[in-house]
Protein backbone atom coordinates (compact mmCIF):
# COMPACT_ATOMS: atom_id res chain seq x y z
CA UNK A 1 0.00 0.00 0.00
CA UNK A 2 1.13 3.62 -0.72
CA UNK A 3 1.38 5.67 2.11
CA UNK A 4 1.04 8.97 0.83
CA UNK A 5 -2.55 7.78 -0.51
CA UNK A 6 -5.45 7.82 1.72
CA UNK A 7 -9.78 8.00 1.56
CA UNK A 8 -10.42 6.91 -1.38
CA UNK A 9 -14.15 6.96 -2.79
CA UNK A 10 -15.27 6.07 -5.92
CA UNK A 11 -17.93 7.42 -7.60
CA UNK A 12 -19.75 5.43 -10.43
CA UNK A 13 -19.93 7.53 -13.29
CA UNK A 14 -20.70 5.29 -15.89
CA UNK A 15 -21.37 1.24 -16.65
CA UNK A 16 -22.61 1.26 -19.75
CA UNK A 17 -19.65 -0.54 -22.20
CA UNK A 18 -17.00 -0.84 -19.32
CA UNK A 19 -16.85 1.13 -15.66
CA UNK A 20 -15.71 4.57 -15.86
CA UNK A 21 -15.31 5.97 -11.87
CA UNK A 22 -14.88 9.14 -10.22
CA UNK A 23 -11.99 8.71 -7.40
CA UNK A 24 -11.65 11.21 -4.91
CA UNK A 25 -8.50 10.44 -2.35
CA UNK A 26 -6.39 12.26 -0.02
CA UNK A 27 -2.44 12.76 -1.40
CA UNK A 28 0.56 13.27 0.82
CA UNK A 29 2.66 15.98 -0.88
CA UNK A 30 6.58 16.39 -0.50
CA UNK A 31 5.97 19.20 1.73
CA UNK A 32 3.82 16.98 4.02
CA UNK A 33 0.45 18.55 3.60
CA UNK A 34 -2.61 16.40 2.73
CA UNK A 35 -4.53 17.42 -0.39
CA UNK A 36 -7.69 16.32 -1.92
CA UNK A 37 -7.40 14.79 -5.75
CA UNK A 38 -9.75 13.54 -8.07
CA UNK A 39 -9.28 11.66 -11.31
CA UNK A 40 -11.40 9.46 -13.51
CA UNK A 41 -10.50 6.00 -13.87
CA UNK A 42 -11.65 3.37 -16.93
CA UNK A 43 -11.51 0.39 -16.09
CA UNK A 44 -11.79 -1.89 -19.27
CA UNK A 45 -10.16 -5.16 -18.04
CA UNK A 46 -6.30 -6.03 -18.61
CA UNK A 47 -5.39 -7.49 -22.26
CA UNK A 48 -2.86 -9.14 -24.02
CA UNK A 49 -1.13 -8.83 -27.57
CA UNK A 50 0.74 -10.77 -30.21
CA UNK A 51 2.96 -10.21 -32.86
CA UNK A 52 3.08 -12.72 -35.63
CA UNK A 53 6.68 -13.24 -37.48
CA UNK A 54 8.16 -15.76 -39.85
CA UNK A 55 11.52 -16.23 -39.74
CA UNK A 56 12.03 -17.63 -43.38
CA UNK A 57 9.75 -15.29 -44.95
CA UNK A 58 10.89 -12.40 -42.93
CA UNK A 59 7.42 -11.38 -42.53
CA UNK A 60 4.78 -10.28 -39.76
CA UNK A 61 0.86 -10.58 -39.39
CA UNK A 62 -0.97 -7.70 -38.72
CA UNK A 63 -4.71 -7.14 -38.68
CA UNK A 64 -6.68 -3.23 -40.02
CA UNK A 65 -10.09 -3.01 -38.69
CA UNK A 66 -12.22 0.12 -38.25
CA UNK A 67 -11.34 2.41 -34.54
CA UNK A 68 -14.27 4.94 -33.96
CA UNK A 69 -12.13 6.91 -31.22
CA UNK A 70 -9.62 7.41 -33.50
CA UNK A 71 -12.01 8.20 -36.91
CA UNK A 72 -13.15 11.20 -34.14
CA UNK A 73 -9.49 12.25 -33.36
CA UNK A 74 -8.86 12.96 -36.93
CA UNK A 75 -7.99 9.27 -38.56
CA UNK A 76 -9.71 9.50 -42.08
CA UNK A 77 -10.84 6.00 -42.48
CA UNK A 78 -10.74 5.17 -39.07
CA UNK A 79 -8.89 2.33 -39.85
CA UNK A 80 -6.05 0.74 -37.49
CA UNK A 81 -3.04 -1.29 -38.58
CA UNK A 82 -2.85 -3.47 -34.86
CA UNK A 83 -1.24 -6.90 -33.79
CA UNK A 84 -3.91 -9.37 -32.68
CA UNK A 85 -4.87 -8.68 -29.38
CA UNK A 86 -8.56 -8.36 -27.27
CA UNK A 87 -9.28 -8.40 -23.46
CA UNK A 88 -8.08 -11.35 -21.35
CA UNK A 89 -12.16 -11.72 -20.29
CA UNK A 90 -11.46 -14.48 -17.48
CA UNK A 91 -8.22 -15.88 -19.78
CA UNK A 92 -4.57 -15.44 -18.60
CA UNK A 93 -2.88 -13.65 -21.03
CA UNK A 94 -1.25 -16.75 -22.93
CA UNK A 95 -4.41 -18.57 -23.39
CA UNK A 96 -6.24 -14.85 -24.59
CA UNK A 97 -3.20 -14.18 -26.92
CA UNK A 98 -3.39 -17.53 -28.93
CA UNK A 99 -7.39 -17.68 -29.19
CA UNK A 100 -7.13 -13.72 -30.22
CA UNK A 101 -3.83 -14.65 -33.11
CA UNK A 102 -6.76 -17.38 -34.83
CA UNK A 103 -9.96 -15.32 -34.06
CA UNK A 104 -8.36 -12.73 -36.01
CA UNK A 105 -5.50 -13.96 -38.45
CA UNK A 106 -6.25 -16.85 -38.74
CA UNK A 107 -3.46 -18.33 -37.93
CA UNK A 108 -3.18 -20.76 -34.53
CA UNK A 109 0.26 -20.73 -32.95
CA UNK A 110 1.32 -23.29 -30.62
CA UNK A 111 3.84 -21.66 -28.76
CA UNK A 112 4.08 -18.05 -27.46
CA UNK A 113 6.65 -15.82 -25.87
CA UNK A 114 6.06 -13.02 -23.36
CA UNK A 115 8.29 -9.73 -23.72
CA UNK A 116 7.49 -7.41 -21.46
CA UNK A 117 3.83 -5.81 -20.14
CA UNK A 118 3.04 -2.37 -20.02
CA UNK A 119 0.26 -0.08 -19.02
CA UNK A 120 -0.61 2.44 -22.20
CA UNK A 121 -2.38 5.13 -20.48
CA UNK A 122 -1.75 5.34 -16.98
CA UNK A 123 -2.82 8.69 -15.92
CA UNK A 124 -6.59 7.34 -16.95
CA UNK A 125 -6.67 3.45 -18.29
CA UNK A 126 -6.41 1.01 -15.52
CA UNK A 127 -5.47 -1.56 -18.10
CA UNK A 128 -2.54 -3.47 -18.53
CA UNK A 129 -1.19 -5.08 -21.40
CA UNK A 130 0.66 -8.40 -21.90
CA UNK A 131 2.88 -8.86 -24.91
CA UNK A 132 3.77 -12.02 -26.14
CA UNK A 133 5.67 -12.55 -29.97
CA UNK A 134 5.24 -16.41 -31.72
CA UNK A 135 6.62 -17.88 -34.75
CA UNK A 136 4.21 -19.03 -37.27
CA UNK A 137 4.49 -21.12 -40.08
CA UNK A 138 1.96 -21.29 -42.91
CA UNK A 139 0.27 -24.50 -41.93
CA UNK A 140 -0.21 -23.02 -38.47
CA UNK A 141 -3.36 -21.11 -41.06
CA UNK A 142 -6.23 -22.72 -40.23
CA UNK A 143 -8.95 -20.16 -41.42
CA UNK A 144 -9.05 -16.88 -42.89
CA UNK A 145 -9.66 -14.83 -39.66
CA UNK A 146 -10.96 -12.07 -39.15
CA UNK A 147 -12.61 -11.70 -36.29
CA UNK A 148 -15.73 -13.03 -34.74
CA UNK A 149 -19.02 -12.23 -36.18
CA UNK A 150 -20.76 -12.32 -33.18
CA UNK A 151 -18.21 -9.16 -31.61
CA UNK A 152 -19.38 -7.32 -35.14
CA UNK A 153 -15.44 -7.28 -35.98
CA UNK A 154 -14.55 -6.50 -39.38
CA UNK A 155 -10.89 -7.45 -39.84
CA UNK A 156 -8.59 -7.56 -42.53
CA UNK A 157 -5.68 -9.22 -42.40
CA UNK A 158 -2.21 -8.43 -43.66
CA UNK A 159 0.95 -10.48 -44.13
CA UNK A 160 3.73 -7.76 -44.28
CA UNK A 161 7.94 -7.67 -44.72
CA UNK A 162 9.18 -7.06 -41.62
CA UNK A 163 11.13 -4.15 -43.36
CA UNK A 164 7.86 -2.41 -44.49
CA UNK A 165 5.79 -3.27 -41.76
CA UNK A 166 8.61 -1.29 -39.47
CA UNK A 167 8.86 1.51 -42.21
CA UNK A 168 4.87 1.85 -42.02
CA UNK A 169 5.99 2.96 -38.80
CA UNK A 170 7.80 6.11 -39.61
CA UNK A 171 5.50 6.87 -42.78
CA UNK A 172 2.66 7.08 -39.77
CA UNK A 173 0.78 4.07 -41.50
CA UNK A 174 0.67 2.26 -38.16
CA UNK A 175 0.20 4.49 -35.73
CA UNK A 176 -0.83 1.67 -32.71
CA UNK A 177 1.15 1.63 -29.78
CA UNK A 178 1.48 -1.69 -29.13
CA UNK A 179 1.97 -2.44 -32.62
CA UNK A 180 5.26 0.14 -32.81
CA UNK A 181 6.11 -1.51 -29.34
CA UNK A 182 6.27 -5.07 -30.90
CA UNK A 183 7.39 -4.69 -33.79
CA UNK A 184 10.24 -2.49 -31.92
CA UNK A 185 11.11 -5.19 -30.09
CA UNK A 186 11.89 -7.62 -32.86
CA UNK A 187 13.96 -5.42 -34.36
CA UNK A 188 16.19 -4.49 -31.09
CA UNK A 189 16.50 -8.35 -30.57
CA UNK A 190 17.25 -8.88 -33.95
CA UNK A 191 14.43 -11.51 -33.83
CA UNK A 192 13.81 -12.63 -37.44
CA UNK A 193 17.67 -12.93 -37.81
Amino acid sequence: MNSKVRNIKKILLSDNWYTLNKVVFDYKMPDGQWVEQARESYDRGNGAAVLLYNKKKQTVVLISQFRMPTYLNGNKTGLMIEVTAGLLDGDDPQTCVIKEAEEESGFRVKKVEKVFEAYMSPGAVTEIIHFYIAEYQESDKVSEGGGLAAEQEDITVLELGFEEALNMIYTGEIKDAKTIMLLQHLNIHNSLK
